[in-house]
């Protein structure tokens, strides 16, 4: 309650001096975005950005990728597979500024002047480098093994990429709590220095949707358990016949709530398909025939933003025009405030 308490109190302050907070979302390119990144990220970020409560502003992380990504050709593709995403599912361009984060050069100068305030010791803890550290001891590898600078220090650009727009609030899983954490503490060293010249962010704790995958472990890429968002309807429906069952017989009476397929099933259907589909598990249904159910359900939901989806991706200038677009507004922007930082420290006049 404390975290939603700050939260309130600053909405109302930035509402008090007619001005809308700063929301910032970044969206790492790795391939196409799948259910669980829909309704865990997707959904929850445009529908916050249709209140018109806030100033939004939505970048495609490809620095960040970068650092896993070596392939140029699936670099692009990955970026114009997740801006494709997201405008098919509803992002509106004229109520959110979404931009490539790799067209704003002024994010990189940023990073830094940010890392001359950053304690080594916070990159040290950082978790996406310690669990690669971790697992390589664990394996009796070198310790630093597949471990490059940019994979190091990316909490750096993480609060670059926040800071440089003087960012209010950023939408954040309790995993995530740790880049924001980092990024106020940068904020804290370099404040001390220089003034209030950086605007410390507040993290937006989003209660987790946890959208199970084939398996029944958290939908993820890295459990290779995901339903991605826009395969063909032939290639999702032999996806979702491959969700993992038990071996009771069509006969027999089955408990919704412990089934997979019925989880997913709820996330796309009206609370009365919900109970007619839970009627039938109890008098007794076949695992292909449950399956069949949630295949039309995800299929209806999914019908018209895959034809949008695939209109985009065959029409890679259309998205290039909305990310230029937003690039150009988030641009002026971002010099500003960066010659702001420079006069600061005295490298600029």
């Amino acid at each position: 309650m404390e975290g939603d308490n700050v939260v309130t109190f600053h909405l109302y302050r930035y509402r008090l001096l007619m001005k809308k907070p700063i929301c910032l979302t970044g969206i790492k390119p790795t391939g196409m975005p799948h259910l669980g990144n829909y309704l865990g990220a997707i959904k929850p970020a445009i529908s916050m950005a249709a209140t018109g409560k806030y100033d939004c502003f939505y970048f495609i992380a490809d620095y960040h990728s970068l650092t896993t990504i070596h392939d140029a050709k699936l670099m692009r593709e990955y970026v114009y597979e997740v801006a494709a995403t997201w405008l098919s599912m509803g992002l509106n361009p004229d109520q959110v500024t979404i931009y490539r984060q790799s067209d704003i050069p002024e994010i990189m100068e940023m990073n830094w002047i940010l890392s001359c305030f950053t304690a080594k010791g916070h990159m040290n803890r950082a978790h996406a480098y310690k669990a690669i550290a971790a697992e390589n001891t664990q394996n009796g590898r070198d310790v630093d093994q597949g471990i490059n600078m940019g994979i190091y220090g990316y909490p750096v650009l993480m609060a670059s990429d926040i800071l440089f727009l003087q960012t209010n609030f950023v939408p954040v899983g309790a995993d995530q709590l740790q880049h924001i954490e980092i990024a106020r503490e940068i904020v804290s060293s370099f404040n001390a220095i220089y003034g209030e010249v950086l605007t410390p962010p507040e993290a937006m704790v989003q209660s987790e949707t946890l959208v199970p995958g084939l398996d029944g472990r958290k939908m993820s890429k890295s459990y290779q358990n995901t339903i991605p968002l826009f395969l063909p309807e032939k290639k999702l429906q032999k996806l979702i016949n491959k969700i993992k069952t038990d071996s009771l017989p069509p006969e027999a009476p089955k408990d919704p709530s412990d089934s997979l397929i019925f989880d997913l099933f709820k996330f796309f259907s009206t609370k009365a398909q919900q109970d007619d589909l839970a009627a039938w598990y109890k008098k007794g249904i076949g695992w292909g025939e449950a399956k069949a159910e949630l295949f039309k359900v995800i299929n209806v939901a999914l019908t018209e933003p895959r034809a949008k989806y695939e209109e985009l991706m065959a029409n890679p200038a259309l998205i290039d025009n909305i990310l230029d677009e937003g690039a150009a507004k988030v641009r002026p922007k971002a010099a500003e405030f960066l010659k702001s930082v420079k006069v600061a420290t005295g490298m600029s006049r």
